[in-house]
């Protein structure tokens, strides 16, 4: 059976405030798609929403075609993993693991079974006699995780489990989740604030801001054609460069925006009837698309005022001559100093126009 997760026109208010403003998606069967927004956009109420610990206003939800916006949430054939472990102190991995099976009356043997099929995979079969408080938090993520697997749950959802957890355990972390999305080749549904998180490990990611889908899409898709200025912002590290201009020349495939104090710049895209010579824009260029050493379609005068050496990369950060602040991707062995003046190099294949309203136009490909 395909346990696909879909809602339509699902609204959330608490009182008077709205929260979720009509929302429709669909994740597919096998698919792990990543909530991910700043703080307060929704997207832990749109989890719980699914997880029916959250009550709908309007809209519906169907889990595998069923509708389920209705049933509690031990009918909906959900498991869920927050942030915090939740696990009970008293009881041995073993018993925290088994506690929903044995709460559900399952036979002796079985459980014995799934908890050892699921320690197995998460690789702490060592660990089942021990108590919470004698693991790491890493651990115990991994414990929390496998009492969800034991239930065999049509969908997992997650809620930001990996806040709790130091930078480098987080990105072993994200690694393990993903092999096991593979292991089990299951719905998943995972919740974070963390674009690089959503980055690495999504299928599809749901973009959030203030209770409206802003996009949705494949990771690369949102990161090289982005819907508007907020997910071209929000999705990126470093995120994309931003400077202010102005259209100065409209053909059939392209537009040439002009910067202010600087060159113009020619941008591959469907310029669309709303497109005006002399209409304010933004323009955007990831720190990868510009050229430390000034080659490309058009040129920036800078001034580096930071410059952060992370090994095999360095990142340049300048003043244009109009006040802008630019991100530069370089070279681990670029040399140049801070308050050195350079030209920056512009590709315009690899630039970004959006309307003063901050909807994208569409770039096209060369």
């Amino acid at each position: 059976m395909d346990y696909f997760v879909e809602m339509q026109s699902v609204s959330k208010s608490f009182g008077d405030n709205e929260v979720i403003h009509g929302v429709d998606l669909r994740v597919e069967d096998n698919e792990f798609m990543v909530f991910v927004g700043p703080s307060g956009c929704g997207k832990s109420t749109l989890l719980r929403l699914i997880a029916g610990l959250e009550d709908v206003n309007d809209g519906e939800i169907s889990i595998g075609g069923e509708r389920v916006e209705h049933l509690p949430p031990a009918k909906r054939g959900i498991a869920m993993v927050f942030q915090s472990y939740a696990l009970y102190p008293h009881m041995t991995v073993f018993e925290n693991m088994s506690f929903g099976l044995r709460l559900a009356k399952a036979k002796k043997d079985f459980i014995q079974k799934r908890v050892q099929e699921a320690a197995e995979v998460l690789q702490i079969t060592e660990l089942l006699q021990r108590k919470p408080k004698e693991l790491s938090g890493g651990q115990r993520q991994r414990v929390a995780i496998g009492r969800a697997i034991v239930r065999e749950p049509k969908v997992f959802l997650f809620d930001e489990p990996l806040s709790n957890l130091d930078a480098k355990l987080r990105v072993q972390m994200r690694i393990e989740l993903t092999k096991l999305h593979q292991k089990l080749n299951a719905t998943m549904i995972y919740v974070t604030h963390d674009q690089v998180e959503a980055m690495t490990m999504a299928d599809k990611i749901v973009v959030l801001r203030d209770g409206y889908v802003e996009q949705i899409g494949r990771p690369l898709d949102l990161y090289h054609n982005p819907a508007n200025l907020f997910v071209a912002g929000f999705i990126g590290s470093p995120a994309m460069n931003l400077m202010e201009g102005k259209i100065s020349g409209i053909s059939d495939k392209a537009l040439e925006v002009e910067l202010q104090g600087q060159q113009k710049v020619k941008v591959l895209c469907n310029p669309n009837e709303n497109a005006q010579t002399g209409a304010p824009v933004h323009f955007g260029v990831r720190p990868e698309h510009l050229d430390p050493e000034g080659n490309g379609d058009a040129k920036i005068t800078a001034k580096v005022f930071a410059v952060e050496r992370l090994g095999g990369e360095t990142y340049l950060y300048v003043n244009t001559r109009d006040g802008s602040e630019l991100t530069v991707h370089a070279p681990g062995d670029k040399v140049v100093t801070e308050g050195q003046e350079i030209s920056v190099g512009v590709n315009s294949e690899s630039c970004h126009v959006f309307s003063e309203q901050g909807l994208a136009y569409e770039r096209l490909a060369a």
